[in-house]
């Protein structure tokens, strides 16, 4: 059993858990665990839930195959309610929705994925297939994305035209990234590293 997971609070044997996608920070559903189904999925490093209606544990996916992966987990500051944090390989919710609250926010996540199935999959309208087929074109167009930038800043056009410079510069940026097969997280693990060394020196 992990540290992190001893000295639980149980209410009547049950504790709530949040599980939330790791890579889009997307709440996918609430429910509850016992310790038998605690200790299920640290075994398996997949979800197990306590089903309250049918009081019996439940593996989430075994019927439908839409699992979720364990990636890690949190415990609230009173030791009461669990964080798991996860890797879905399909809708978490038995409606077929994303989530069980109906709403998936956009995310700089969601946009790597879609440029991910256009890699995988490619459409012949599709702008970022145009890109991927031909990788020098997606350097060039860094180049003049990030020229747009500083010349909205420069000349200052305004946040609106800022914003939109930026968001131009970043898409590129991840089907540079999609292109040469670098997930978003090896981006934002280096930027924690850096961070985290930062506060070390200043420590």
């Amino acid at each position: 059993m992990p540290k992190e997971l001893s000295d639980l609070i149980f209410q009547n044997s049950l504790i709530p858990v949040i599980v939330q996608d790791v890579a889009t920070r997307d709440v996918l559903m609430l429910a509850w665990q016992n310790q038998e189904a605690i200790d299920k999925t640290v075994e398996t490093k997949e979800m197990w839930f306590w089903s309250r209606s049918r009081q019996q544990l439940w593996h989430k996916g075994e019927t439908s195959g839409n699992r979720l992966l364990v990636c890690g987990v949190r415990v609230d500051c009173d030791r009461d309610t669990l964080l798991y944090l996860v890797k879905p390989t399909g809708p978490a919710c038995h409606t077929g929705q994303g989530t069980c609250f109906g709403i998936k926010a956009f995310s700089l996540a969601i946009l790597e994925q879609l440029i991910a199935s256009r890699k995988q999959n490619p459409q012949s309208n599709s702008y970022t297939n145009l890109l991927l087929d031909d990788p020098k074109s997606i350097l060039e167009k860094i180049i003049e994305e990030a020229g747009e930038v500083v010349q909205a800043v420069a000349k200052h056009e305004g946040t609106r035209q800022i914003t939109w410079e930026v968001s131009d510069l970043l898409y590129h940026l991840l089907v540079l990234l999609g292109s040469e097969g670098i997930p978003l997280s090896a981006i934002l693990a280096e930027l924690a590293a850096r961070h985290d060394e930062q506060k070390e020196q200043l420590s």
